[in-house]
């Protein structure tokens, strides 16, 4: 039920008024009616009224003063004047003061109820926009955050009017002042790694966690605004106050996050922006800050100011072990391969300043593509395939660590020297035999140890070797086995030992009975006769 008050020195009026119309039937209540001006405040005091209707010439109080009180209290409040047609001109400065409208005496009851009727829906308007307004304020208040952020990530990427950005900067209600600002990147360290199979919810309260750690950490040494960025990195934008450790700040970050969870974090940070003009080129300084994460792995801060000196040194890496790298991999040697590996890396963090961390990964990409390019020379693609996705892979990171591929590149030396000394040894044995086979094949020519390495292009030192590796047995002892285990075969089959000995290379027959009785421990009438077959049945 809205609220009305009527006011009027004649009684009749009065109860005409409240009596004679039903009000409730409107959603209306009388809830007081005065006789005079003071006694119609006291009831608007009493009530609060929604809508007031009131004679504008009264005892003690006019309408006048009354409209005028009633409004300074309750601006919101109908007020509607009722007077005669020689007050017209009250009536109209009681409009000029804010009533609603005015009725003129005489009257008929019709004219009030319409009167007042009309000044119920201009309230009833006049509060749905009010109560619309109210709403659009609390809905904005609970979208402050996300607009706050929004215009942040604007700020640090475009550059913005100075007078354009104070204003969103007031209405966002951003608690900074909009000049000495410092900028840090913060990101995960191996979120992708690690975390990647986490359920959605797990990860945004991993995210939330290390976010308010990081808020309260800030406040503890100045103000802050932080918002993410993305799945695994977060932006914070300091108030830069006199005196103020950035690095020490960013440092206490990663002690915390250390400390109170199991992650970790990286913090690149740029140098004091004079204005919000400025965040573009702050957001950019924290950013090539926070690459040199490259040579640590993470889990600490680098000031932009510290890594100036890198750009004006340029990128003359040259280690010089490249060839020796190349060819000891290449020849299978894999704790010389490991050595040299470390001497380049070390090399390369020998420079000061460090290299570029961009220029510093295509150092080890390059490593990484010569040693798959080598395997690939060697071995067909089906063995070194799992190598060769692993180089890809990681080259497609956005972010990877010094350490990674050193790892990689350990990984691919340690399989690769492997498999090109398995390789090496199965082509060793087929070469070997390749020479058996000959062997069997020409035991009637000379078989010197130099002859049959010439076979296979190989010095007769290295095949003399290799052959008693695969073979178990000396080159000398294994021709001497084939030539007596065939001379045994043919004496069986009652060949002369003239024709024997031709056949297996010997020039004399006596010099091969003395070979054949040390080998055999008879000589070949001995063997012969050992095994005719008994006479005795």
């Amino acid at each position: 039920m809205m609220k009305l008050v009527v006011i009027d020195d004649i009684r009749s009026v009065l109860d005409v008024v409240a009596k004679k119309i039903d009000w409730r039937a409107h959603g209306i209540e009388v809830v007081g009616t005065a006789l005079d001006g003071e006694e119609g405040l006291q009831l608007i005091e009493a009530f609060r009224p929604e809508l007031v209707l009131t004679d504008i010439r009264m005892p003690k109080q006019d309408g006048l003063e009354l409209t005028r009180q009633v409004l300074a209290h309750s601006p919101g409040s109908k007020v509607i004047i009722m007077s005669a047609y020689t007050d017209f001109s009250y009536a109209q400065q009681a409009i000029r003061l804010g009533a609603f409208d005015f009725i003129k005496k005489p009257f008929a009851i019709e004219e009030v109820l319409a009167g007042v009727l009309k000044a119920k829906q201009a309230w009833l308007d006049q509060n749905q926009a009010l109560l619309q307004q109210k709403e659009m304020e609390v809905k904005l208040k609970e979208s402050l955050p996300i607009l706050q952020q929004e215009y942040m990530a604007l700020l640090i990427h475009y550059r913005t009017d100075e007078s354009n950005a104070m204003q969103r900067w007031k209405f966002l209600e951003i608690d900074l002042e909009p000049k000495r600002l410092t900028v840090l990147v913060v990101e995960i360290d191996h979120f992708v790694d690690k975390y990647q199979a986490m359920p959605a919810q797990e990860i945004e309260l991993v995210r939330f966690a290390l976010q308010n750690i990081m808020e309260e950490t800030i406040l503890f040494y100045t103000r802050g605004f932080i918002f993410r960025e993305s799945l695994n990195r977060f932006v914070c934008i300091l108030q830069d106050e006199e005196g103020l450790n950035v690095t020490g700040l960013a440092e206490a970050c990663c002690v915390n996050i250390e400390t109170y969870t199991r992650f970790t974090i990286s913090v690149g940070i740029s140098c004091t922006a004079a204005s919000v003009m400025d965040l573009p080129e702050a957001y950019q300084q924290a950013m090539r800050a926070l690459t040199f994460h490259f040579y640590t792995g993470g889990n600490g801060a680098f000031h932009y100011s510290t890594l100036a000196e890198s750009a004006k040194g340029g990128n003359r890496y040259a280690s010089g072990k490249d060839e020796d790298f190349v060819f000891a991999f290449r020849s299978g040697n894999k704790q010389k391969t490991l050595e040299l590996l470390e001497e380049m890396l070390q090399a390369l963090l020998a420079h000061d300043p460090l290299p570029e961390p961009e220029y510093a990964a295509s150092v080890c990409k390059e490593l990484c593509s010569k040693l798959i390019r080598i395997l690939l020379e060697k071995l067909n693609y089906e063995r070194i395939g799992g190598l060769d996705a692993q180089v890809k892979a990681l080259s497609k990171e956005d972010r990877n660590s010094l350490s990674e591929y050193r790892q990689l590149l350990k990984d691919i030396i340690e399989q690769g020297c492997r498999m090109i000394m398995e390789e090496r040894t199965d082509e060793s044995k087929a070469i070997i035999y390749r020479s058996m086979l000959y062997i069997k094949e020409h035991l009637s020519e000379e078989l010197s140890l130099e002859h049959c390495a010439k076979q296979v292009n190989l010095s007769w030192g290295y095949f003399s070797n290799l052959f008693k590796k695969v073979a178990g047995v000396t080159f000398q002892q294994f021709v001497l086995t084939e030539r007596m285990e065939r001379a045994k075969v043919m004496m069986l089959e009652n060949y002369q030992i003239q024709e024997i000995a031709a056949e297996l290379g010997y020039e004399h027959r006596r010099y091969f009975s003395e070979v054949f009785k040390k080998y055999t421990g008879m000589t070949p009438s001995e063997f012969k006769d050992s095994y005719k077959p008994s006479s005795n049945l």
